[in-house]
C-alpha cells in the first residue's frame, strides 16, 4: 500500500513539472505561431534555430509554418486563422504581401492575439514591433558596394521578387536612391521574377542577353541571388559584371571564393528568430512597454577581403 502511494505521489509530481496540464503551468507554457514566408531557404532556417532558442529559454510552445512559395499570401491568411483557431496567444509574422496579408492580421488581434512582425512588414496597425533589417538601408549598401568597387561606368541591372513584398521593394528604393546620387550610375533594366532560384536564374540569363551591356548585377534575397549568380557563372560573364547578391547560402559564398559573386549583403536571421519570439514573451508577461516599434538587426557586407575573417564567418553563419 505504501508503495502504492509512493508511485501515485511520483505521477503527480512529474505532471506539476511537466506539460501544460496544472494552472501553475499554463502560465509560463504560452502559444506562439511563427508565421514566415517559407520553409526552406537557409535564411529562414536560421531564423528557426534563433526561435527555437528563445522558445526553449523562455518555455513557450512553439509551432512553425509557412507556405511552399514566397507568392503565396492566401496561404499565409490561412495559416493565420488556423493559429487563432487553435488558441495561439501570439503571432510572429513575416509577410508575403504588405496589404494582402493585413486583414487576416487585424482579425487575429480583434481576436486577442498579439502580433509581432519580423523580416518584413504587414500594413496593420496592430503589430507591437517590428524586427529586422532597416531594408532601405540595406539596398543603398548594395549600390555602395558596386560604386566603391567599380571604376567608370555603371549600366545597372536589378533583380527583384514580389512586388507585394514589404522588404524587397524597401531595398530596390534604398538602391535606387544610391545609384541616383552618383553621375557615374545608369539604372539599364529593373526585372521582377519568381522567389525560386531556377526561375531567377532562367530569367537573368535572358536579361542579360537582352542587355549585354549590363555591368554590375544586384539581387535582393537568398532564392532571386542565388539565381542571378548561377546566370552570370553560365554565361560565363564573372569577369564583367559586378554581382552583389544578398543573404548567405552555400552557392554564394562558393561564388565568392570562385570570383562570380562579388559581395554579400548578409542579414541576421537567427536574430529575427530569437528577438520575435523574445518580444512574444515579453508581450505575454505584461512588458510590452520595453518593446521598442522597431529593432534594426544587423547588417554586413562581405567580400573576398573579409569573407574568411572571424566577423565574416559569424555572420555567414550565424548558428553554424
Amino acid at each position: 500500500m505504501r508503495r502504492n502511494r509512493g508511485l501515485l505521489l511520483c505521477v503527480l509530481l512529474l505532471l506539476c513539472l511537466c506539460g501544460c496540464g496544472t494552472d501553475a503551468a499554463q502560465q509560463t507554457c504560452r502559444s506562439v505561431s511563427l508565421i514566415t514566408k517559407s520553409t526552406d531557404t537557409e535564411f529562414w532556417l536560421s531564423a528557426f534555430a534563433g526561435a527555437r532558442a528563445a522558445a526553449t529559454e523562455y518555455n513557450l510552445d512553439l509551432s512553425i509554418s509557412g507556405p511552399e512559395t514566397e507568392e503565396d499570401y492566401e496561404t499565409q491568411n490561412r495559416m493565420i486563422d488556423e493559429a487563432v483557431r487553435n488558441g495561439t496567444d501570439v503571432i510572429v509574422f513575416s509577410a508575403i504581401d504588405y496589404e494582402r496579408n493585413a486583414e487576416a492580421i487585424d482579425a487575429a488581434a480583434q481576436n486577442g492575439v498579439k502580433i509581432v512582425s519580423i523580416d518584413s512588414g504587414v500594413g496593420s496597425g496592430q503589430v507591437s514591433t517590428y524586427i529586422g533589417t532597416d531594408n532601405r538601408a540595406a539596398g543603398r549598401m548594395a549600390a555602395q558596394a558596386a560604386l566603391e568597387r567599380v571604376s567608370g561606368p555603371l549600366h545597372v541591372g536589378l533583380v527583384n521578387y514580389n512586388e507585394g513584398t514589404a522588404n524587397g521593394q524597401e531595398r530596390v528604393q534604398g538602391a535606387l536612391d544610391a545609384l541616383s546620387e552618383s553621375s557615374r550610375a545608369q539604372i539599364t533594366a529593373v526585372m521582377t521574377t519568381l522567389v525560386d532560384a531556377s526561375r531567377a536564374q532562367t530569367d537573368t540569363v535572358s536579361l542579360l542577353l537582352e542587355h549585354p551591356e549590363i555591368n554590375v548585377l544586384i539581387a535582393f534575397n537568398e532564392p532571386t541571388s542565388v539565381g542571378a549568380a548561377q546566370a552570370v557563372r553560365t554565361l560565363e560573364r564573372a569577369g564583367d559584371i559586378f554581382f552583389v547578391g544578398f543573404d548567405s547560402n552555400v552557392v554564394t559564398i562558393d561564388g565568392l571564393q570562385e570570383g562570380w559573386v562579388d559581395a554579400l549583403i548578409v542579414q541576421n536571421p537567427y536574430a529575427m528568430g530569437y528577438l520575435g519570439v523574445e518580444s512574444a514573451y515579453k508581450l505575454l508577461a505584461g512588458q510590452s512597454g520595453g518593446l521598442a516599434p522597431v529593432v534594426d538587426t544587423a547588417t554586413r557586407i562581405i567580400d573576398r577581403d573579409n569573407l574568411f575573417t572571424m566577423d565574416g564567418q559569424k555572420a555567414l553563419f550565424a548558428f553554424g
